[in-house]
């Protein structure tokens, strides 16, 4: 079994990506690592190739800022690296996502397991959305609570915006893929950035999705949702991680949106009937 992993990055250092950690926390049960480096203004690149591993190929893109069409750009520079992975698995991972240590063998036994299982195109992960600190994580419908990040390389797939892939069985039709889980977490942190790189990242990419930037601030938020981190973090992000203490509190003078209204009305369904209701990109078999 050859497993690829791959990424793109772009700016990383000065949103505050964790990347290199991010790179790193799967690096030992992949055969390669394709990361795809956006023209940046900062020393991503530079810091992308002073991890010196053999099993990391890099490609040099030039991103198109033309393309502001709801964040098609993100899909293209994903299947840019997707398109170069040579394994029979490519493992996606994003710029603030992260893989616990303990889970890795978990990981790597549920690729073999499925590997020559033909009804098995992909492989889901349960998901810690961190925010604001690291003591707190979202539980919500609103945040996808899993996901699929692993996807067989024979598979005709693309992703449309970044976030997830289609399975194309014709030219004209995509479908969500068939998955299993693997009984692993990812670990989110792309929340935690600090306000002013959160902003930064705004002011820089909402023109993918149409849009002009937002405002970014965490004390805007439901605090029904949000929920202390009971588990431990992998030990490669430790030092990054912000060093507050306690749960973060939102602003207690906060108005919901329409949508968050909606959210809490799910969650009641959810807790009543025992159901999860968040967005799912793939079908369990």
């Amino acid at each position: 079994m050859k497993v690829s992993a791959f990424t793109f990055i772009k700016n990383g250092q000065i949103l505050g990506y964790p990347f290199l950690q991010s790179i790193q926390s799967i690096l030992a049960i992949v055969d390669e690592f394709v990361i795809n480096v956006g023209e940046s203004e900062d020393d991503t690149l530079l810091l992308i190739q002073s991890l010196a591993s053999p099993k990391i190929r890099i490609i040099e893109s030039h991103w198109n800022d033309s393309m502001q069409d709801r964040g098609y750009v993100y899909g293209q520079q994903k299947m840019i690296a997707q398109f170069n992975c040579t394994g029979d698995w490519a493992f996606y991972i994003e710029g603030d996502e992260i893989y616990h240590e303990n889970e890795l063998d978990k990981i790597k036994k549920s690729m073999e397991m499925h590997l020559n299982d033909p009804n098995v195109e992909a492989l889901v992960f349960d998901f810690h959305h961190f925010y604001g600190n690291a003591n707190t994580i979202l539980d919500s419908p609103g945040w996808y609570r899993s996901e699929a990040r692993i996807i067989k390389n024979s598979v005709r797939s693309y992703a449309p915006d970044g976030l997830f892939w289609l399975v194309l069985d014709s030219n004209k039709k995509g479908r969500y893929p068939r998955a299993k889980h693997t009984g692993a977490n990812c670990y989110h942190y792309g929340w935690v950035r600090s306000e002013e790189e959160m902003n930064l990242k705004s002011n820089k990419v909402q023109k993918y999705w149409g849009r002009d930037p937002v405002n970014i601030d965490y004390s805007q938020i439901d605090q029904s949702i949000i929920k202390k981190f009971e588990g431990s973090h992998p030990k490669i992000v430790k030092d990054w991680l912000p060093k507050d203490v306690g749960i973060f509190i939102a602003d207690s003078s906060y108005k919901l949106t329409q949508k968050q209204k909606k959210h809490r009305v799910m969650i009641k369904l959810e807790n009543y009937f025992g159901l999860e209701l968040s967005k799912k990109h793939y079908k369990l078999v």
